[in-house]
C-alpha cells in the first residue's frame, strides 16, 4: 500500500544505504514516560511547535542546526521498554525511514545553492541527490517531496492515527541563486498524496488528489509508504513532521526529520535561475516564467 504524504518514510532497518534511504534514527526516539509528564506534540493538528534550534547555516547538510531532544514517544501501559523493545501485549512504537531527497521528476525539484554558477557541479541522478546537496549545503526550493515507509516492528497492529507538521524557524526566502535539476521533462507520475503549504500559519497534513485522511494501520508484514510534498513559496521554512501511534494501551508520538535536522524548504522567487541543457557544459540562465 502507498499513499503520497509531505514527508516520505520508507520501510528499512535503520542503516543508510546507497539511495539514500535512512532511519529516522535518534530523530525518531522513543522516550518512554509517566503518565503525568506532557506530551511535547499536544496541540491541534498542524499546529506548529517551538523547539529551541537555529535554523541558520546552509542547507540541511550543515550542522549548525541544533534541534532540542526529541520527545518522541508518550507510552502508557504496564511492563514495557522504548522503541525497538517488547511489551506484554506486543505493541511498539513503528519504525520509519525517511528519504527527503526524492523527486517528482527532475525538471519539479529545484535547489537554492549559495555560489555562483560556475562553482556548482552538474545536477546529479536523484540517487546521487543526497551527496550533492550535502557537499553544496543546498536547500530545496519551491518543493520538498520526501518518502516515508512506515512498519510495525511486531505481530501487533499499530494505529497511525495522525500526522503534524512542527515548523522549527520561519524567515525570509534565501538569497542564494537557484538550480533546476532537469530540462525538457515530462508531466510527473500523478500519486495519491499529501500536501503542505508552508507559508501557512499553521501548517498541516491535508490530503490531495482524492487521498484519504488518517488514520492508517500497519504491521510488520504490512507497512505502508507515505509521500510528502511540503510547499514554500513566500518563507525560508525549518519543519519536522510527528506521527502519532497507538496499538492497545501502548501509544506515542515520533519525530521524523532529516538525521536529527529539521528540513529545509525555501521559497525562490525572484532569485536568479539556472538550468543544465542536455548536451551543455554548464549551467545557463532560465527565466522560468512559470516561477
Amino acid at each position: 500500500m502507498s499513499a503520497a504524504l509531505v514527508v516520505n518514510l520508507l520501510p528499512g532497518t535503520g542503516d543508510e544505504d546507497e539511495g539514500g534511504k535512512q532511519s529516522a534514527g535518534a530523530a525518531s526516539r522513543a522516550v518512554r514516560k509517566s503518565p503525568s509528564t506532557p506530551s511535547g506534540s499536544a496541540g491541534a493538528k498542524g499546529g506548529s511547535a517551538s523547539p529551541s534550534a537555529s535554523a541558520s547555516g546552509r542547507g540541511s547538510g550543515s550542522g549548525s542546526p541544533t534541534p532540542s531532544p526529541s520527545v518522541s514517544a508518550t507510552r502508557s501501559g504496564g511492563a514495557g521498554a522504548a522503541q525497538g523493545g517488547s511489551v506484554e501485549d506486543g505493541a511498539t512504537a513503528p519504525k520509519v525511514a525517511v528519504d527527503p531527497y526524492r523527486w517528482e521528476d527532475p525538471c519539479s525539484q529545484h535547489y537554492l545553492v549559495d555560489e555562483k554558477p560556475e562553482q556548482v557541479p552538474p545536477p546529479p541522478s536523484e540517487t546521487d541527490a543526497r551527496g550533492w546537496v550535502t557537499a553544496l549545503g543546498a536547500v530545496a526550493s519551491g518543493q520538498q517531496m520526501l518518502a516515508l515507509n512506515v512498519q510495525g516492528t511486531g505481530k501487533a497492529t499499530v494505529v497511525l492515527d495522525d500526522m503534524h507538521v512542527r515548523v522549527v524557524d520561519k524567515s525570509a526566502p534565501l538569497a542564494w541563486n537557484d538550480f533546476e535539476m532537469g530540462v525538457g521533462c515530462g508531466g510527473g507520475v500523478q500519486t495519491t498524496a499529501f500536501a503542505v503549504d508552508l507559508d501557512a500559519g499553521r501548517p498541516a497534513v491535508s490530503p490531495r488528489a482524492g487521498q484519504r485522511d488518517f488514520p492508517y494501520k500497519v504491521s510488520e508484514s504490512d507497512p505502508e509508504v507515505f509521500y510528502v510534498f511540503a510547499d514554500a513559496r513566500a518563507h525560508n521554512v525549518s519543519w519536522y513532521l510527528e506521527l502519532e501511534w497507538s496499538s492497545g494501551d501502548e501509544h506515542g508520538v515520533l519525530r521524523i526529520d532529516d538525521n536529527g535536522r529539521p528540513f529545509r524548504t525555501s521559497g525562490r522567487a525572484g532569485r536568479p535561475a539556472y538550468s543544465f541543457p542536455l548536451g551543455d557544459s554548464e549551467w545557463s540562465p532560465n527565466p522560468d516564467p512559470s516561477r
